[in-house]
Formats: C-alpha cells, sequence, structure tokens
C-alpha cells in the first residue's frame, strides 16, 4: 500500500485536544477553527491557522499560528525547518508532527505540549486536501 501524497493545499477541518488522562480539552482554534496548509514537491510549506469566531468569549485570547519552512516527510513523520514563525520562540528548533491518513483526510499530530499546571495535552489537528498543488 502507498502512502498518499503530501504535496498540495489542505484545509483545516478539526482540531481535537485531550489531557494526559483522556479527559477533553477545548478544541484547538475554537468552535470555527479555519486554516490551510500547503507542501511543494521541492519540500516548501507554509501553514496558518486561527479561531475564526467574529467575536470571542470575553477574556478569551484568539488562537493563532502561522509558519513557513522546509519539510522532510517520510510517510510518517514531518519535520519542519522553521524559516519565520508568528511566535518566533518556535524558530531555534524543528517542528516534528507524527502523520497518518485517514480515508481523505491528513491528520497531524504534534508532541504533547506540557501546560503552565505542569500537566500535558495531546492535539490532533484533521485537514482535507482541496488543490493538488
Amino acid at each position: 500500500m502507498t502512502t498518499p501524497s503530501l504535496v498540495g493545499t489542505w484545509a483545516l477541518v478539526r482540531g481535537t485536544c485531550t489531557a494526559a488522562d483522556g479527559t477533553p480539552r477545548p478544541t484547538p482554534y475554537g468552535p470555527m477553527g479555519m486554516g490551510r496548509v500547503s507542501f511543494t514537491e521541492d519540500g516548501r510549506m507554509v501553514a496558518v491557522v486561527c479561531d475564526s469566531r467574529p467575536e470571542l468569549p470575553a477574556g478569551s485570547a484568539r488562537e493563532y499560528n502561522s509558519y513557513c519552512g522546509t519539510y522532510t516527510f517520510d510517510g510518517h513523520r514531518l519535520v519542519t525547518k522553521v524559516f519565520a514563525n508568528s511566535d518566533t520562540s518556535r524558530l531555534s528548533a524543528d517542528q516534528v508532527r507524527d502523520i497518518r491518513f485517514e480515508g481523505k483526510y491528513l491528520v497531524m499530530r504534534p508532541p504533547a505540549r506540557l501546560m503552565p499546571a505542569g500537566s500535558s495535552e495531546q492535539r490532533e489537528i484533521w485537514w482535507e486536501k482541496i488543490a493538488d498543488v
């Protein structure tokens, strides 16, 4: 069985997040997440994701991230050498994502994130291909 191609433009479909104990956490990028990620054949990529709600609940911050760079993909693991990022703290290290394909969906799973209280959470971001280039 061959691995589907990563090359193309993908639209954010949904995100999930769970705490280390399996408890559901708030949806990444809110209930109206919007995003695109594009991968070229020559190993370049660009991604942008955000919470696209017109208004957020009082006291909430809009979740947003964008980055670009070069990538390698072995069929299971995506490694991106980040050239620019909306979060400058992420410029010093490669971004690593485990990748799987479920039907027409590309599922990205970053490493678990440490939370301020010392716990961790695991995100999965689901994408659907909207263009081949």
